[in-house]
């Protein structure tokens, strides 16, 4: 009994290291997309206080949709640019022009192309290493 204790322990705290460790690298990655958006955007103080609540929305809009359609690549595409034209004029008002309204997109576009290297660095690296 006392056995399976142990290894019922062992393993919730193997899950919950796992688990911490996620959402640390998530919180990370997260940081480094602000500052990235931030500086590619050049938001002022003023601008990125009231962007970075309409940017989250978004955010939390495109996972959710993401969440809903998994299995539907056209559906989600279509539901992905119907939230962005609705997004558009919510980030033209904190921007001010179209024309940095779609740097938004296109920093955000290039920002999962930079972490999507990193991935395949990193995995590179990783199968690289001697056992």
């Amino acid at each position: 009994m006392k056995k399976i204790l142990l290894l019922t322990l062992f393993l919730l705290n193997i899950n919950y290291f796992c688990y911490s460790q996620a959402e640390n690298r998530r919180n990370n990655i997260e940081a480094i997309q602000i500052a990235y958006l931030t500086r590619d955007l050049s938001l002022s103080v003023e601008e990125a206080q009231k962007f970075w609540p309409v940017y989250n929305e978004y955010r939390d809009e495109l996972l959710a949709v993401r969440k809903e359609v998994r299995n539907d690549e056209v559906l989600f595409e279509e539901k992905v640019l119907n939230i962005r034209k609705k997004y558009k004029t919510d980030f033209k008002k904190v921007l001010g022009t179209d024309q940095r309204v779609n740097q938004v997109f296109v920093a955000e576009k290039s920002f999962r192309e930079l972490l999507r290297k990193e991935l395949m660095k990193r995995r590179g690296n990783k199968q690289n290493l001697p056992d």
